[in-house]
């Protein structure tokens, strides 16, 4: 892997969509290898239309979006995505829907099949290689869904709310397997979330995102040392974070 594969650069984009709607205006973010950034907003801040961005799945109307010092102009491999739900095939197993991506870029399944149980492992899902979507917990879908994105060594990971339907205490199972993985494997990561508290928890830094266009509000540094566990959440460093954060969204006042 290339040094700066994971870099991600975010020049002055604006998005606006065929009906009129300005979903973004002039943002403007450099996000460095290895490291884990959270947006956070309201809805409606433009948060998941720059994400779609980043991965090549839209245009930007004006500016620039670059990865790894390249122009994204579509999808790309070395960029993967999770969403908020699995999105796996009922008809696959574990194994299997983990396996599609190396079906789909016409890669080799055979050398990739012992990989793709290390993967399972490392997520705590060995033993469940046979089963069905059906047959998990919604925690055990998202973890099968990581493993599916993880099977290609993507540099960057872009996760849109992948735990916002989860129960809470799943939601903060699924942070401290994240922040393992991350820090066992170093790809880089944006995260978009709803929970300042996670933003807070997951990142290096958070960018506030504002509505009406979507732009950004401010880029807050998170002042926390690694790795994190739960207890981290009872530091005065912590809650100054958090708080500055709600601060810029107006929600502190």
């Amino acid at each position: 892997m290339e040094a700066n594969a994971g870099a991600i650069g975010v020049s002055a984009v604006s998005k606006v969509f065929p009906s009129g709607l300005e979903a973004l205006r002039a943002v403007s973010v450099d996000i460095q290898p290895g490291e884990f950034v959270s947006f956070v907003g309201p809805s409606g801040c433009g948060k998941s239309t720059l994400l779609k961005l980043v991965g090549g799945l839209l245009e930007p109307s004006a500016g620039e979006v670059t990865v790894g010092g390249r122009k994204v102009s579509g999808p790309r491999r070395d960029v993967g995505v999770m969403f908020q739900t699995s999105v796996l095939f009922p008809w696959r197993t574990v194994l299997e829907n983990v396996l599609l991506p190396i079906e789909v870029f016409g890669l080799e399944r055979a050398a990739a099949l012992d990989k793709a149980r290390g993967i399972l492992r490392l997520v705590g899902l060995d033993g469940r290689e046979g089963a069905y979507p059906r047959e998990l917990s919604g925690g055990m879908q998202q973890r099968a869904a990581l493993s599916r994105v993880l099977i290609t060594d993507p540099p960057i990971i872009l996760m849109d709310e992948p735990f916002g339907a989860l129960d809470e205490f799943t939601r903060e199972r699924m942070n401290l397997e994240l922040l393992r993985i991350w820090g066992e494997r170093g790809q880089t990561i944006i995260f978009v979330t709803h929970s300042i508290n996670e933003a807070v928890f997951l990142s290096d830094r958070i960018v506030v995102m504002g509505t009406s266009p979507g732009r950004v509000l401010a880029v807050v540094d998170v002042p926390l040392a690694r790795p994190r566990s739960i207890e981290v959440m009872k530091s005065p460093d912590f809650a100054r974070t958090a708080f500055e954060a709600r601060e810029y969204l107006g929600v502190a006042r």
